[in-house]
């Protein structure tokens, strides 16, 4: 009797842990789901965001920088591609977005002072030091940084998850993609995205304050 007891223990356990394995699976695929087909109509070449017109500010998401001050391949297009939209008038303000906690390897500084190099008046560039995350770049620029219209400047891959966040948020949002060329370590950052599209969605549909998390 007691060997059926626990036998029967066991099994309710292993149902209740596939049924749990099923629901995670469920929540993430529908949230991906919703995610990538809300924001894809968004998702716009450099030419087409002008013809849509002028915003408050673009914003450019953080990445990797090198220890000599410069930024990695993939910050660089996003850079690249910032300046050519600034250039086009789109937007008075670029909003640089990173982690600006340290002196060395410092993301805002080194994406203020490329920008600067490619001809963009040190003026029109905002560092924001505390986008430490991508739903934080699009919160701070929302309610730190008063943006309520703004052009997001980043990879196709990572541009569904920072174009939610900030609709979610009362942004009027457009993305510009930033791809050049193909990235080292691309398939991980396209694994990365799966869960971080599920966690940023219900922080932006609760406008979770990133300072208090």
């Amino acid at each position: 009797m007691a060997r059926s007891n626990i036998g029967g223990f066991f099994a309710f356990c292993a149902k209740a842990v596939c049924a749990c394995l099923l629901g995670a699976v469920l929540v993430v695929g529908g949230t991906n789901a919703y995610v990538v087909t809300s924001a894809t109509p968004s998702i716009t070449s450099a030419e087409q965001a002008r013809l849509r017109g002028t915003c408050d500010a673009v914003v450019v998401l953080g990445a990797s920088v090198f220890t000599d001050g410069t930024p990695s391949d993939i910050l660089r297009d996003r850079l690249e591609t910032a300046a050519g939209l600034y250039a086009s008038g789109i937007a008075p303000t670029i909003i640089v977005s990173g982690d600006g906690s340290t002196v060395y390897n410092n993301e805002p500084e080194t994406m203020k002072n490329y920008l600067v190099n490619l001809g963009v008046p040190e003026s029109a560039i905002v560092r924001d030091d505390a986008g430490l995350s991508t739903y934080e770049s699009m919160y701070r620029a929302r309610y730190v940084y008063g943006v309520q219209s703004v052009a997001v400047v980043t990879q196709n891959y990572h541009l569904p998850r920072a174009i939610a966040s900030a609709r979610l948020l009362g942004c009027d949002v457009v993305g510009v993609p930033a791809d050049r060329g193909s990235y080292e370590n691309q398939m991980s950052y396209e694994i990365r995205e799966i869960p971080a599209r599920t966690k940023d969605l219900v922080q932006a549909a609760l406008h979770m304050d990133p300072s208090r998390l």
